[in-house]
């Protein structure tokens, strides 16, 4: 029987894309490129997600290399909250689902130097039963041991649990250790999978 109900945050209940916001606030194309590689898909951006560098040390990181100027790769870091966004569509399914009786929580690779701001400005967050953040565990999806470290900390049984995320190596990895898995292709499609797997109709749209 599911009991509860794991959300990723990016891309399931916020938005988070860097490219397109780029190319939405004219950012040249050879800007774009440099930002997106040495910033978005740097090293530093997934140390600074498992906790192991803060904010200030990946850009001095990163300014150490990079044709970007300290200054301009800070401002980029200043955008963070910019480039997050709700997915109302899906926001609108937790309290539904809340009403159903699921346990709901969240689990999302997430640096912690932004989250407190990001949770304290989304009323939705009320509506979790509880939830980590990469940064916080210093273990990041897609390893195992971010799924095993939060399903210890609420007492979860895998099999008693949905796991939804827009990564297909996160939803693998979870589906791994015995979590119901969705893998997320389009925000939109979260509603016809929960009601695929829960076989029940949800109301909001």
């Amino acid at each position: 029987m599911i009991t509860s109900i794991i959300f990723d945050l990016g891309n399931v209940l916020i938005n988070w894309k860097p490219t397109e916001f780029l190319e939405n606030n004219g950012f040249p194309d050879k800007e774009k490129e440099l930002i997106l590689r040495d910033i978005f898909n740097s090293k530093e951006w997934l140390m600074i997600d498992n906790g192991d560098i803060s904010t200030l040390e990946a850009i001095e990181r990163i300014a150490s290399r990079s044709s970007l100027s300290k200054s301009k790769i800070k401002a980029v870091f200043d955008l963070r909250l910019k480039i997050i966004t709700p997915i109302e569509q899906n926001i609108k399914l937790l309290p539904e689902l809340k009403k159903r009786g699921y346990r709901l929580y969240f689990l999302s690779n997430f640096p912690d130097d932004i989250f407190d701001e990001v949770r304290n400005k989304y009323k939705f967050f009320n509506l979790f039963d509880g939830g980590e953040i990469s940064a916080r565990l210093n273990a990041s999806k897609p390893s195992k041991k971010i799924f095993r470290l939060f399903l210890s900390r609420y007492s979860l049984k895998p099999e008693e649990c949905i796991f939804i995320d827009d990564s297909e190596q996160n939803a693998y990895s979870a589906r791994k250790i015995g979590i119901i898995s969705i893998h997320l292709v389009k925000p939109e499609l979260l509603k016809e999978k929960l009601e695929e797997i829960l076989n029940l109709p949800l109301l909001s749209n």
